[in-house]
């Protein structure tokens, strides 16, 4: 059992080291998302009903139902959500992510990634900015406008531009991002930076007005999240080649509904182990509290799962004043995810750990030995829809996804 173990592991880790993201263009959700359509909704984390989920998922939902003129208010969106008539689902049963809420509908323009090295392809929406937006749960007329100029002025503009471009090298980016100060979840001013300039060259020769043009570059610049949206797909197009795996105690998906935390096992298939989401430890911002906070919620820990993220924080001390903490701190979550892991990264390389790989591919069972949960750092949501974010903190699975998993494992395999 113990070399099946072994081996099945070392074919999980080769996958994931060898995997090959690159952002190949920009499309829409209802046309390139597998099984989409304009009555589906799907949101971050495990599946979940309309009934539970929580008010900021609501809130995401409400929004999207009205962008996409299914519904003219929150009342009539609220009462076509509680239905039946609208189909609810997981972005990864999808193959797509989405931060916080992570609610996709139809009409969304999103990001195409295909992990060359294996050929399957991940999505991500493009990522609104900050202040009121669809993914803190806020569904006021102006999110909606918002929504609809991505859709029609954003979209149009980055399509093009990649057409010119060519596809870029999400992997390349990520290496480098890691060694100036990003972690690759909630610190993306590097890969922000490096996207555009990336893609600036290429825009400015696109058939848009020079207003437009300027437009485009002034959102992406003034988005320090911009890259938030790349980096969860690249690490979805790198982990899903995992699943299936037999035998394999490697976890490659971990993610958040705001109600419940999931994860997902590659020896276990597409079986999710969900326990009740935990409250985030972390800095509120003017005016709120723990009291205000919504539990943990969305599909960027897609990147902690992958090696980045929480798991790379060392890189990026200065997360610890949006997240609280000290640098040290910074380097001592690094430090103690090398004990539940089975190997570093042979990419993204960490200049303050004196450039050794970040610790990369979750062990279940190291999870159980060593009782080392996961760190994730992630932005706070308001419990209540409508009212966005209220702070940023860490914040760690509960231990029973975990216990769960290996029992099923066990079950599986040891009793078959």
């Amino acid at each position: 059992m113990e070399d099946k173990i072994l081996q099945a592991n070392q074919e999980a880790l080769q996958r994931l080291q060898s995997a090959q993201p690159v952002l190949i263009g920009l499309g829409v959700a209802g046309e390139d998302l597998p099984d989409m359509d304009k009555h589906t909704i799907l949101h971050a984390g495990p599946p979940v009903s309309w009934e539970n989920m929580s008010g900021p998922l609501q809130g995401a939902v409400i929004g999207g139902l009205i962008y996409e003129k299914l519904a003219e208010d929150e009342e009539s969106a609220r009462e076509l959500a509680a239905s039946g008539k609208i189909r609810f689902d997981s972005c990864h049963h999808h193959q797509t992510v989405g931060p916080m809420a992570g609610v996709v509908t139809a009409s969304m323009p999103v990001w195409i990634i295909e992990n060359k090295t294996f050929g399957n392809k991940a999505y991500c929406t493009l990522n609104e900015g900050l202040g009121k937006v669809l993914r803190f749960g806020a569904f006021q007329p102006e999110v909606i406008e918002h929504l609809n100029w991505m859709e029609e002025k954003l979209a149009p503009v980055l399509k093009q531009t990649l057409e010119l471009s060519g596809e870029i090298d999400l992997k390349s980016m990520t290496a480098q991002i890691v060694q100036m100060g990003d972690e690759g979840h909630n610190r993306n001013k590097a890969g922000t930076s490096l996207t555009i300039r990336e893609l600036a060259p290429h825009l400015v020769k696109t058939d848009f007005s020079d207003e437009q043009k300027s437009e485009v570059l002034k959102f992406m610049n003034s988005n320090d999240h911009f890259f938030l949206n790349l980096s969860m797909p690249a690490m979805k197009a790198t982990m899903d080649p995992l699943e299936g795996i037999e035998y394999s105690t490697i976890v490659y998906t971990m993610a958040r509904n705001g109600t419940e935390f999931g994860i997902r096992v590659s020896g276990l298939g597409n079986q999710w182990f969900t326990a009740p989401a935990e409250i985030i430890d972390g800095l509120y911002f003017p005016g709120y509290t723990m009291e205000d906070a919504n539990p943990d919620i969305g599909d960027s820990c897609i990147t902690e799962t992958a090696g980045i993220g929480g798991f790379a924080m060392a890189t990026a001390p200065a997360i610890v004043q949006f997240v609280g903490g000290t640098p040290q701190d910074a380097i001592n979550y690094t430090t103690s995810m090398y004990e539940i892991t089975t190997e570093e990264s042979n990419s993204y390389k960490l200049p303050p750990m004196n450039f050794r790989g970040s610790p990369t591919g979750i062990d279940i069972m190291k999870v159980i030995e060593s009782q080392i949960l996961p760190v994730i750092n992630t932005g706070i949501a308001a419990k209540l829809p409508g009212v966005g974010q209220v702070g940023a903190g860490i914040v760690h699975p509960p231990m029973k996804c975990f216990e769960d998993a290996i029992e099923a494992f066990v079950e599986k395999y040891v009793e078959e």
